[in-house]
């Protein structure tokens, strides 16, 4: 499995930098099998997946190879989409619930 992280997701880690071990903990389990450890978003979040890290702080995920077979990658439509392989994770935020939603 292949992880790339968008710098809104780095970002976001040097802030919280408090919860890194439990991010990366968090980050080695969704690599490991992504579709069981989170939940797929519905609405605007169609086709992402989120995952909590630690009381209200969650993840949110793309995991390529689902986005296409339910034929998301239409809906979320990343630029790099092609050039990616189905076995890659894209970790796109961390933070807080309320307001990582928000974005």
């Amino acid at each position: 499995m292949k992880a790339l992280f968008e710098d809104t997701f780095l970002k976001a880690l040097q802030k919280h930098a408090s919860i890194k071990k439990a991010v990366k903990k968090k980050v080695d389990m969704i690599l490991h099998n992504p579709i069981t450890v989170g939940e797929p978003l519905k609405g605007n979040w169609q086709g992402f997946y989120s995952c909590p890290v630690k009381r209200n702080f969650i993840i949110i995920y793309l995991f390529c190879e689902i986005c296409r077979k339910k034929g998301d990658h239409i809906v979320v439509d990343c630029a790099d989409c092609k050039q990616r392989d189905d076995q890659t994770i894209k970790f796109i935020l961390l933070g807080p619930h309320d307001k990582t939603y928000g974005v």
